[in-house]
């Protein structure tokens, strides 16, 4: 089993580094990451110019692109042992709950993954402190998912959103599976103190939550439960085409 790991937090971030070695306890692992924090850099593909992957120590390489860079070049060809069967992106520093998932660059890592054919995990952690507890979740729940694989059937173009409360591992309430919750608006954007005068803000805060009923992935991390859920890419409002197909129908051109 080969398994390649990526994240938006950069090569030298303390998730990726210890969500490595952990998964390198039991599989053949190789890393490949942006060079710098990538976060909020969702799905986008750097095209208006080359990358350049480069490798840092053994295992593991660092790109001079976006999480989705990374996945993409680790299963084209240019990565040694390219041939990667699963993709884990994590451990995220901070959570990717609700409306987040939008803009992470961790959740966009699998879903790359998972559109050039392969499964895939993102994994973060909601808080900075026990992240040998969130990998040590991963490491289980890909080895169920391995075991699993033939009963479990998901159907294609799923990832599964994995988020770890900030606890030691035998403090964990359980696993629960889950849709995802909705935040306020972000704050308003910041103005920020330029040298030279130039006007600049930095982008606001992200909001509380308004829908963390149970059920949703704030719910479950808020009681202690790690938080599964399952995103696919399919953005289509499939309940709303009937009534645009008869809508559109009264339309001329």
């Amino acid at each position: 089993m080969k398994v390649l790991v990526s994240n938006d937090d950069g090569l030298d971030a303390q998730g990726i580094q210890t969500l490595a070695a952990t998964l390198s306890s039991e599989y053949h692992t190789r890393v490949v990451a942006p060079d710098r924090n990538r976060s909020g850099a969702s799905n986008s593909l750097t095209l208006t110019r080359p990358l350049q992957p480069v490798q840092v120590r053994e295992g593991q390489y660092r790109v001079d692109g976006t999480p989705t860079d990374c996945v993409n070049l680790g299963m084209s060809g240019v990565i040694e042992d390219s041939e990667f069967d699963v993709v884990v992106s994590g451990i995220n520093h901070g959570p990717n709950l609700g409306d987040d998932v939008i803009y992470s660059g961790t959740v966009a890592a699998a879903l790359e993954a998972r559109h050039l054919g392969r499964p895939a995990l993102a994994v973060s952690l909601v808080g900075n402190t026990h992240f040998d507890t969130a990998a040590k979740v991963a490491l289980l729940l890909l080895k169920r998912l391995i075991t699993d694989s033939h009963s479990l059937a998901l159907p294609p173009k799923i990832i599964l959103s994995i988020n770890v409360p900030d606890l030691p591992y035998e403090s964990l309430s359980g696993i629960k599976i889950t849709r995802l919750g909705h935040r306020h608006s972000a704050q308003p954007a910041v103005s920020a103190q330029h040298p030279r005068g130039i006007e600049s803000y930095w982008i606001g805060a992200l909001s509380e939550p308004y829908d963390a009923a149970s059920g949703t992935d704030f719910d479950a991390v808020k009681n202690g439960y790690v938080s599964i859920t399952p995103i696919h890419a399919d953005m289509t409002c499939h309940s709303v085409l009937s009534t645009l197909d008869d809508w559109a129908g009264s339309i001329s051109i």
